[in-house]
């Protein structure tokens, strides 16, 4: 297969920690442009993972016709813009999650994709990962019975990033944990079941980063804080889900005054039930010959987000709507405006 030539547009943290890696193992990507608008973080990514050229402008990539795709790694804010500007250049998008900070949006996005006949895939790295790939099948197959509900939690102990900066910003970010983390316990849960919503009830809190000056941490991942800066966003959210399937209910927290950080999701069956260790392995739960059986599969675990770039180069050159092409994620991006809005309304929210 020939090489996909590609740009990088954003050099930060999900670009060095994830994408760059998995495509040092690709043989057949070759990043073209390192394109960042702080000079040094392109040229870091020529010079280790050999980028033709490091450039800030990332309009140039989009004028060179040998560049097929681009990979939109940077904040939530700037999803929408550049991923439209790329799809009207002709190329192909991958664009990391979530697809932008709204539903109307992500469906502008769907539409452009469509229009110009380009692929656009989003971030959505756990459709990929061999344990949600595994649950699905146990679901297909009828292991877990009735899947009647799924709970998840995604909390953590005064842990939010980058306190004062863009991850809490709304204007920059559009949400806080929900939008950081919860996109992703939501999106696998929807993947999973390929529930549609119906309602919704939730809130959201902003409570421990209001006071940033006063805000007590260890660690602070995307630090320091920015004493001057903003936050308004959730810190924490929590709700109801009813879906066409499983009902689903769901805590989440960036900060919370407990210890204790739980990042797993149960799925609740009639004859069997799963924990998944988010991220990581799952526990299945049944009942065989009258006796109550626990099974904790053994299997390796290959690099989800190598396997999710090099699907979308393959996707490329075959035409394929894979698992995460963005019409097949949409509903992710609907939930999240419904969890807002039942929050800001103080309501249940019906789907339309």
């Amino acid at each position: 297969m020939e090489k996909l030539k590609i740009a990088i547009i954003g050099c930060g943290k999900i670009a060095n920690n994830a994408h760059l890696p998995a495509f040092s193992k690709l043989q057949n990507v070759n990043i073209k442009y390192a394109v960042d608008l702080i000079e040094a973080r392109a040229k870091a990514v020529q010079e280790q993972y050999g980028a033709e050229k490091a450039i800030t402008d990332y309009k140039i990539a989009l004028q060179d016709k040998d560049v097929e795709a681009v990979y939109v790694l940077t904040p939530n804010f700037s999803h929408y813009t550049i991923t439209m500007d790329a799809l009207r250049a002709g190329k192909h998008v991958f664009c990391e999650k979530p697809i932008t900070v709204n539903y109307a949006l992500s469906c502008e996005m769907a539409e452009e994709a469509k229009k110009q006949n380009k692929i656009l895939n989003i971030g959505v790295c756990n459709r990929y990962h061999k344990s949600v790939e595994m649950i699905r099948d146990y679901v297909e197959q009828g292991k877990l019975g009735d899947l009647y509900h799924i709970y998840c939690s995604f909390r953590s102990y005064r842990n939010i990033p980058g306190l004062g900066g863009a991850f809490t910003s709304k204007e920059k970010s559009g949400g806080g944990v929900l939008i950081d983390w919860g996109i992703h316990f939501m999106d696998l849960i929807l993947y999973i079941t390929g529930a549609k919503i119906s309602t919704v009830s939730a809130n959201t809190y902003n409570k421990l980063g209001r006071d940033i000056p006063g805000y007590v941490f260890k660690n602070m991942w995307a630090g320091p804080p920015v004493l001057d800066g903003v936050c308004d966003v959730e810190d924490m959210v929590t709700g109801f889900i009813r879906t066409d399937k499983a009902s689903i209910s769901f805590n989440g927290a960036w900060a919370q005054n407990i210890n204790q950080n739980e990042m797993f999701i149960d799925f609740m069956g009639d004859k069997g039930g799963i924990r998944l260790m988010y991220g990581k392995d799952f526990t299945f739960y049944t009942v065989e010959h009258g006796s109550l059986e626990t099974v904790k599969p053994d299997y390796d675990i290959p690099d989800m987000y190598e396997r999710e770039d090099e699907r979308f180069a393959v996707a490329i050159r075959q035409g394929l709507k894979t698992r995460s092409h963005i019409d097949r994620v949409l509903e992710s991006a609907r939930l999240l405006d419904m969890i807002y809005e039942s929050s800001e309304k103080h309501a249940e929210i019906k789907a339309v």
